[in-house]
């Protein structure tokens, strides 16, 4: 029996926090019902999902690139950099990588294959989705409380227009992303404003 691991990532969009990937080994008979796609749970069925996929899986690993290494390598290489850690971190090799989307990270331990839309159609690609956005808002939660007023723990780092008032109010925190549009145009009209 072929060992399968699921990968996705979450946090591609958000102004600040890292970008979270997971992977997932289901094996044949993981008993976990109701696996979808993340963005289509409520946080309360995401949650006990996530802990059903810890205990039920064959192996699992969750694993992040941060604020910094966005802005070095840009967010698609650094959802690809979490991607790849995931999967070094699961403590075996797969015989295959199923990547949600539309491309595969490189220098993978394993051969892979993306899949677009992954995360509503393969069940341990759900429950990588799962894991990773469990993961990414248990971070944002942390980060509210380090910086309060920006309101990461409701929109978790979105661009709502509370979070863009905070920002002008507040100014930029030290995770927000700096080469994401409203981030780096603030930055710039401080700049000039300094001049």
């Amino acid at each position: 029996m072929p060992i399968i691991c699921g990968v996705d990532e979450a946090g591609r969009g958000p102004l600040a926090g890292s970008v979270y990937a997971a992977a997932v080994v289901l094996g044949p008979d993981h008993g976990i019902v109701g696996l979808a796609d993340s963005k289509a749970l409520s946080e309360r069925r995401r949650d006990a999902l996530a802990e059903q996929i810890k205990h039920g899986a064959q192996a699992w690993a969750i694993a992040q690139a941060s604020v910094e290494e966005i802005a070095s390598l840009n967010i698609l290489h650094a959802s690809m950099l979490a991607m790849r850690r995931a999967i070094e971190a699961l403590g075996l090799i797969p015989d295959e990588a199923l990547i949600d989307g539309n491309r595969c990270p490189p220098a993978l331990p394993c051969p892979a294959r993306a899949i677009v839309k992954g995360d509503a159609k393969v069940a341990e690609i759900s429950a990588a989705s799962i894991l990773a956005k469990v993961a990414r808002d248990a971070e944002l939660l942390e980060l509210d409380a380090l910086y309060p007023g920006y309101g990461f723990a409701t929109h978790k780092g979105y661009p709502t227009a509370a979070h863009l008032q905070a920002l002008q109010e507040l100014g930029v925190s030290p995770v927000h992303r700096r080469s994401f549009g409203p981030v780096a145009r603030l930055l710039a009209a401080q700049q000039l404003s300094m001049l």
